[in-house]
């Protein structure tokens, strides 16, 4: 069943369907709320609320969106509303990457320093920037369905990654110059 038949499935009452469906987009709903909110527990609970919110709310969705995109902004509105709630800053756990071969581990170790320096840069962001970076390069949506999940217009989400881009540009010049880190 393609995720299209899941929800007409879904919104037609089969459970079974409704739940293969979510299994289907938790993933990608947790890390879209890890990103944004930088923490792994209130990023469970703000993916668990958000799958908790399409389950009970499957039959208002509309074919107007892909499915994917209306999901991508249920889970953005939590995060976004609980960044409001907390205002404050934390930083990402550390995920070191495993050192698989001895031979390679000068390239491994600073393949982990440059994923650092990215998660660190991006969390440094402002947080409109942060989700569309979020969304566009690690949930890899178009301009398009950023702008319908967040409900801005096209070139308000394109000047925002092009602001995003610098700043992430900008911020990992300094790292590579050795400047302090903030």
């Amino acid at each position: 069943m393609t995720e299209a038949d899941l929800v007409r499935a879904a919104q037609a009452g089969d459970r079974d369907a409704l739940i293969q469906l979510l299994r289907m987009i938790e993933k990608s709903v947790y890390k879209t709320a890890y990103y944004i909110l930088k923490n792994e527990q209130e990023a469970m609970d703000a993916a668990q609320e958000a799958l908790i919110k399409v389950y009970n709310k499957i039959d208002t969705y509309q074919e107007k969106a892909k499915f994917s995109t209306w999901v991508q902004r249920i889970v953005t509105n939590i995060c976004i509303d609980l960044c409001r709630k907390r205002k404050e800053t934390t930083s990402i756990d550390e995920h070191p990457l495993p050192l698989q071969d001895k031979a390679n581990v000068e390239e491994e170790v600073q393949l982990t320093y440059m994923a650092k320096d990215i998660r660190e840069a991006i969390n440094l962001l402002p947080e409109q920037h942060r989700t569309v970076i979020v969304m566009r390069y690690i949930q890899d949506f178009s301009y398009t369905e950023i702008a319908e999940a967040l409900e801005l217009p096209l070139n308000t989400v394109k000047s925002h990654l092009f602001r995003a881009r610098q700043q992430l540009q900008k911020q990992l010049l300094e790292y590579q110059k050795g400047g302090v880190r903030v």
